[in-house]
């Protein structure tokens, strides 16, 4: 048997209510007003697609041993790099063996799906693969994509022990269909006629994957507990259940009313939301599109019971949220309207990249050392355990702190230092089972963070170095709100 072994997802904190971006453009596309309803999730501005795949690979990763995955794919059409693996990065920031296999999967919104199946291919000999999928793209102001447009990720680990949903087939077409295409110097994407894109797009090639898997594997559409549609066309929708013959009640909430369209992460997003509603025995049917579409039939074990147990997936990110209310700072977070950074937002150092190589995981996993002597973690890295009864030299073994939780000790709201969502919040960190650390502290309003809060551990972007083409990341820590 060969599937799914464990979930995760992440949702952005902030939420925007659809109606703030039509308040303030609808005047140029009173079109728009038909998706100008409900809200759309939207990135930090210290969060991209790497930064939530990392995000929704943790809560995938909730207790499992990572010393056992051998594969890694990463799906984005919204990487923050086009010459540097993005796979790698979030690899190196989960701390997964150095002998991995990690690839990154573009070029088309189902390249989500595809990096599913090329992961279940890389399990068929008994190992374990993890895949990511996570976008945050930039539309265009004043379009529909603007307000359907939203920010997500979602992980699974794939192998053959401890199956919670059997891969039972799939099916998939391709075809060079010109609807949404982006050239390597283009910032946002072009669409071609949306009615056109509906009628032989969304709703053509996904009943021809659909149809094309149930009689390849003799299944009934009837037989499927849940059936995702990554289509962000409400009466496309309708019309493919009705070629289908499928039951509107068989369709999986496709989130874009809270949520909205999350490129690649979309259609894998609605799978851990089926995922954590589905009871031993439900067949899944997976529709991806994207020049052509993948069709992907899973079957869940019994073994379900026990991963919904410590995953916060995607109902535990939905009841956490704020609200975006300012047009201007979502513009600001999105990089879309330059504005005034000040002379202390200026100041930045050459990035050194040789640092940190030397650095390796200190910085990217956050591996500090604990004191083979008397177990004293502590971070950055040191030769002398600082514990003052101890004292031991160089007996020192890796020690992950991107994982465990702390409570803050101390904290700085920061209105003179630089910060796109100001004020700049820092503070200390003492981490569960020992160990302190300084940090920056995100996701969250001044007036609520308190002394002896809990928090947990967010890979976060740290920096931007344009001139050099790079971009720094290094871990926060984020309170946990209950």
């Amino acid at each position: 048997m060969i599937g799914i072994t464990s979930y995760g997802a992440y949702i952005p904190r902030y939420r925007m209510n659809r109606k703030v971006i039509f308040d303030q453009l609808g005047w140029f596309n009173a079109a728009n007003a038909a998706v100008a309803r409900g809200e759309k999730a939207v990135c930090n501005c210290d969060e991209d697609s790497i930064t939530m795949a990392v995000a929704a690979a943790t809560d995938c990763l909730n207790g499992t041993n990572r010393e056992n995955i051998e594969g890694l794919c990463f799906a984005s059409a919204s990487f923050p790099f086009a010459e540097r693996q993005n796979s790698a990065i979030v690899s190196s920031a989960l701390d997964l063996p150095a002998g991995i296999r990690s690839a990154d999967l573009g070029g088309s919104l189902k390249s989500g799906t595809t990096a599913l199946l090329s992961g279940l291919d890389g399990a068929r000999d008994g190992g374990v693969a993890m895949v990511c999928a996570s976008d945050c793209r930039v539309p265009v102001c004043a379009s529909s994509d603007e307000h359907t447009f939203g920010d997500g990720a979602a992980a699974f680990l794939l192998g053959t022990e401890g199956v919670i949903a059997e891969f039972k087939g799939s099916s998939s077409v391709s075809h060079d269909f010109a609807d949404f295409r982006r050239l390597p110097e283009d910032r946002y994407s072009h669409g071609w006629e949306p009615r056109w894109i509906r009628d032989e797009g969304y709703e053509k090639f996904i009943p021809e994957a659909a149809l094309a898997l149930s009689e390849k594997y003799n299944l009934n559409i009837g037989d499927f507990a849940k059936i995702i549609i990554s289509c962000p066309v409400a009466a496309a929708v309708r019309g493919i259940i009705k070629t289908l013959g499928a039951k509107p009640e068989q369709i999986q909430n496709n989130m874009m009313a809270n949520v909205g369209d999350t490129g690649t992460a979309w259609s894998l997003m609605m799978l851990v939301a089926a995922l954590e509603e589905s009871k031993a025995g439900d067949k899944i049917l997976v529709l991806s599109y994207g020049n052509g579409c993948d069709a992907i039939c899973f079957e869940v074990t019994d073994a379900i019971k026990e991963v919904k147990k410590d995953r916060k997936g995607i109902k535990g990110h939905l009841v956490v949220k704020s609200d975006l209310s300012v047009y201007g700072k979502y513009l600001a977070f999105k990089n879309i309207m330059p504005i005034d950074i000040g002379v202390r937002g200026e100041e930045m150092s050459i990035t050194p990249m040789s640092m940190l190589w030397r650095e390796g995981k200190g910085m990217s996993a956050l591996i500090g050392t604990k004191c083979k002597a008397c177990g004293t973690p502590q971070y950055p890295k040191q030769r002398v355990c600082v514990n003052p009864e101890c004292g031991a030299i160089d007996q020192m073994q890796d020690y992950r702190f991107s994982d465990k939780k702390g409570t803050l000790a101390s904290f700085t709201g920061d209105s003179l230092a630089y910060s796109l969502d100001p004020p700049a919040v820092y503070g200390l960190v003492d981490f569960e089972g020992g160990g302190r650390m300084f940090a920056d502290i995100t996701d969250c309003n001044l007036d609520e963070v308190k002394v002896g809060m809990p928090v947990t551990m967010s890979y976060r972007r740290k920096s931007s170095d344009p001139r050099r083409a790079f971009y720094n990341y290094f871990w926060c820590a984020v309170p946990i709100e209950k």
